[in-house]
């Protein structure tokens, strides 16, 4: 049995969930992460390199003999990073540049699902101020302004009031809230019904999805406040039918891969397929291109066949021959944040962990400082998952030990798993 040596690129909660999963597999020999974190180097070794250094990337690699290069955030995916690992020579996990479109241009993105009738929200893409403050003076409220480029999943703007709407389209166009992913937007019709997340491995052919999820998007309790990365999420939904596995299928799946390819396009990697439930069908709200935050947390756990074995499928075109398996169970997680997020994030904190039981602590954002101390480190500061026979009893158990992480300002939602 052939062993490798694997280096994951990043550093949050949803890396340490896949390294923890890749640490599973028998196939798995030297573990590394890039740039990793203070969790993650307890479970393999972590090098302290931007992910946008991609030279040093390449270096550290081929100094360590890594034999898979698994590429997890959107960043250096939409930059070109598994471009660039291929055309030296290196075996990468992900999407080129070119694919990973699907989510680093909302415009790009929506003009797709145009052209090859993929089922989505009615909307416009503008890159003129003007035009698109005209547009909203005489449209239908509520509606969604979206930043076209990436904005660390903030950049989603949900208006009630025309007033809102122009007070957004001023912070996303004028004020450059999120930066040059603003210069460009969409704004798309309000879609109402129950949103569901479906991550899929796709080897460029064939599209397997995962179980599904739902993630908590605003920052507190009765999903009120700004959005955030998320929040929490729980997994499979109890929402989402066979019957609605079979229309995101035949509607949306296949039609998104099928469409890429004739666009001379090959999509290997993680589709996410942001969906909305509604009264006319599913509805995608967004593609990502690599596995979803706080997501990964909580369908990595269900898992049970080797996750080297599918990675390996996906970069080889064989995704076709592998049976994928995944547990009968219900996993849950929620997100302990700073006080401040996701505006005014306070870090060096330190932490402190109790004696917990009956979950996984994936660290999202925390560092050792100069005294060895484990500190806060970002906004998302840990992910406490647990898995159950259904979300009451994973609820029940994440609830019953999440205290015992403490540090100042630290908040959770405490309706994970109820809206």
């Amino acid at each position: 049995m052939k062993k490798y040596n694997i280096a994951v690129i990043g550093g949050g909660g949803r890396e340490h969930a896949i390294c923890a999963q890749l640490k599973k597999s028998p196939r798995t020999d030297n573990l590394y992460c890039i740039p990793g974190n203070a969790g993650i180097s307890g479970i393999c070794t972590c090098e302290k390199l931007s992910v946008f250094d991609f030279d040093g990337i390449e270096k550290f690699c081929k100094a360590n003999a890594v034999d898979l290069v698994f590429v997890a955030p959107d960043d250096p995916l939409a930059k070109g990073l598994v471009n660039f690992l291929t055309e030296k020579g290196l075996r990468a996990f992900g999407p080129t540049r070119e694919a990973a479109q699907l989510e680093s241009s909302k415009v790009f993105s929506k003009a797709f699902m145009q052209r090859h009738g993929i089922p989505t929200a009615k909307h416009r893409s503008f890159s003129d101020y003007s035009e698109a403050e005209r547009y909203l003076l005489e449209a239908d409220m509520p509606i969604v302004l979206k930043a076209d480029g990436l904005a660390l999943g903030k950049g989603v703007l949900i208006c009630e009031d025309r007033e809102s709407a122009l007070k957004g389209l001023k912070e996303l166009m004028l004020d450059g809230k999120f930066g040059d992913a603003g210069s460009n937007i969409v704004i798309e019709e309000f879609l109402k019904g129950r949103e569901v997340t479906v991550l899929a491995f796709c080897d460029g052919n064939t599209v397997k999805c995962m179980p599904s999820s739902q993630d908590h998007k605003r920052a507190f309790d009765g999903d009120k406040g700004l959005n955030t990365g998320g929040m929490g999420a729980f997994a499979p939904s109890p929402y989402f039918t066979r019957a609605m596995q079979e229309e995101l299928m035949n509607k949306i799946a296949l039609p998104t891969v099928n469409g890429l390819k004739e666009e001379g396009i090959i999509f290997k990697g993680v589709i996410y397929f942001g969906l909305m439930m509604t009264a006319t069908g599913l509805k995608v709200i967004e593609y990502n291109a690599r596995f979803g935050d706080p997501e990964t947390q909580v369908v990595l756990p269900l898992l049970k066949t080797d996750f080297v074995d599918i990675v390996n499928a996906c970069i080889d075109g064989t995704l076709d021959s592998l049976d994928i398996e995944w547990e009968d169970f219900t996993a849950l997680t929620v997100v302990v944040a700073s006080g401040g997020y996701p505006e005014n994030v306070v870090k060096g904190y330190p932490v402190e962990i109790g004696d917990t039981r009956d979950v996984e602590i994936f660290h999202a954002g925390t560092a050792f400082d100069a005294q060895g101390r484990l500190v806060t480190n970002g906004g998302r500061v840990f992910d406490v998952t647990a898995t159950g026979r259904d979300i009451a009893e994973a609820r029940e158990k994440v609830y019953a030990q999440i205290d015992k992480i403490r540090f100042t300002d630290a908040r959770y939602r405490k309706d994970i798993g109820l809206v």
